[in-house]
């Protein structure tokens, strides 16, 4: 069953430089795979400057380069990388990265997102203020890279397939990083955290508070933000949002549901304020994202 497309030699130019699919089913909640591949690149090659509305991670498989992008605080900051490191891209993110001019890169990358994406990449201790990444152990590193590639050179895998590696991703990303963060007291938080999403999950279709979420997990609304953020990697409220547009871009795809009829069913009476909430998040309207993914019936 093919379930991603590669360019062909005639579109990418030469196939043993660059390797490019798209992955074609976002029925997947936790993780989403968006695109993946890998590339030798040409001296001084550089994308950017440009902003992505997924998470992107390149691996450096060899040479060097830079990459230029936007922390926390707004300033643009220059990382320089060598093979066996990695810089990841976040949504939202103005960046630019460059091969080197003796020795250009050659890179594996992933294209991601999700509900649970934020919260994996806070326990690797990669995010805005952190988007490089070096592994702990070299060989740890190549494992990393080992499981990226398969993703890359299986695109006619099942999606099921796929998901899975991009599961063990995430794993030895999480294992394999230098920044990764500690697991103490990680179980009782984990609980709260478990029951806070499962609560969102019942009850997002209605107007739902932070205090309301924090209530129904016993906990003070100021230490559940806190507690949810160190977590999941951003506040409940955003959490939230994202899981209603997640189940819109569903509904939008696998039903004829009006727009505001969508709207509506995922936690937006008023449909101005859903469309403003996707456009922010997918970067174009709910009826051209719909356009440009519809599933044929």
């Amino acid at each position: 069953m093919k379930t991603g497309f590669a360019l062909s030699e005639s579109e990418c130019g030469c196939m043993k430089n660059l390797s490019f699919s798209v992955f074609p089913n976002e029925n997947f909640l936790d993780l989403r795979l968006y695109q993946y591949g890998w590339e030798q690149c040409a001296p001084l090659h550089s994308f950017g400057p440009f902003v992505r509305n997924h998470y992107l991670f390149h691996y450096v498989i060899s040479g060097t380069g830079y990459l230029d992008s936007n922390g926390e605080d707004g300033k643009t900051r220059r990382y320089h990388l060598d093979a066996n490191e990695g810089f990841l891209i976040c949504p939202g993110q103005v960046n630019t990265y460059c091969a080197g001019e003796e020795q250009p890169w050659k890179y594996v990358w992933i294209e991601f997102d999700g509900l649970r994406a934020a919260e994996f990449l806070n326990c690797a201790g990669l995010g805005l203020s952190q988007p490089i990444y070096r592994p702990r152990i070299p060989s740890m590193g190549e494992d990393l890279r080992d499981t990226m590639l398969y993703i890359t050179d299986h695109p006619e895998a099942s999606t099921l397939n796929l998901i899975g590696h991009l599961f063990l991703f995430m794993d030895a990303l999480i294992l394999s990083s230098s920044t990764r963060k500690g697991t103490s007291g990680a179980q009782l938080r984990d609980f709260y955290i478990q029951e806070a999403v499962t609560f969102m999950e019942q009850n997002y279709q209605r107007n739902l508070t932070v205090e309301e979420i924090a209530d129904a997990c016993k906990l003070n609304r100021s230490y559940f933000s806190k507690l949810f953020k160190e977590s999941m990697g951003c506040p409940p409220q955003e959490f939230l949002i994202r899981m209603r547009l997640t189940k819109a871009t569903e509904l939008m795809k696998s039903s004829g549901a009006a727009i505001g009829e969508i709207a509506a069913q995922c936690g937006y009476p008023n449909q101005l304020h859903f469309s403003r909430a996707f456009k922010k998040r997918y970067g174009i309207p709910p009826r051209e994202w719909r356009n440009q993914n519809v599933v044929s019936r």
